[in-house]
């Protein structure tokens, strides 16, 4: 997997990869059996890793359309192949999936233990569509 993501000028944890084991249907992180491979790169109509290059921008951007954004995610949890995920697995997936969103961060802090609770805010009993937006 290393090599691949060489030739293709692409960091293992970026989020491309993800969705190249998505097309793939890549059934365990960081491998792809032969079916997979071929299969994946017939789909995307690619023989060789330069072509595949040319397409990592078309592939980042089907991340902007919602649905095949919920399947990816849907996908990458499955792709752990567990029902709940360690933290720090946890916090690196929030990382690639949802970098730009504003409550990242927090989320991870809290998935950390680093949270911290306001004693005389008592916002567990709140309605959560109330939550203030910094967390």
């Amino acid at each position: 997997m290393e090599k691949f993501c060489e030739d293709l000028g692409v960091d293992p944890e970026n989020v491309v990869m993800l969705v190249i084991a998505y097309k793939m249907g890549a059934k365990q992180m960081g491998y792809f059996t032969q079916e997979e491979w071929l299969n994946g790169l017939t789909e995307l109509q690619c023989d060789s890793a330069h072509k595949l290059q040319n397409k990592l921008e078309y592939l980042r951007s089907l991340l902007n359309d919602p649905q095949i954004f919920k399947a990816i995610y849907r996908y990458s949890y499955d792709f752990a192949r567990q029902r709940s995920l360690d933290t720090s697995t946890a916090r690196a997936l929030l990382g690639v999936l949802l970098p730009r969103w504003s409550l990242r961060a927090a989320l991870c802090r809290f998935l950390s233990g680093d949270a911290r609770e306001d004693p005389t805010n008592n916002t567990t009993t709140s309605s959560p569509t109330s939550a203030p937006e910094e967390l």
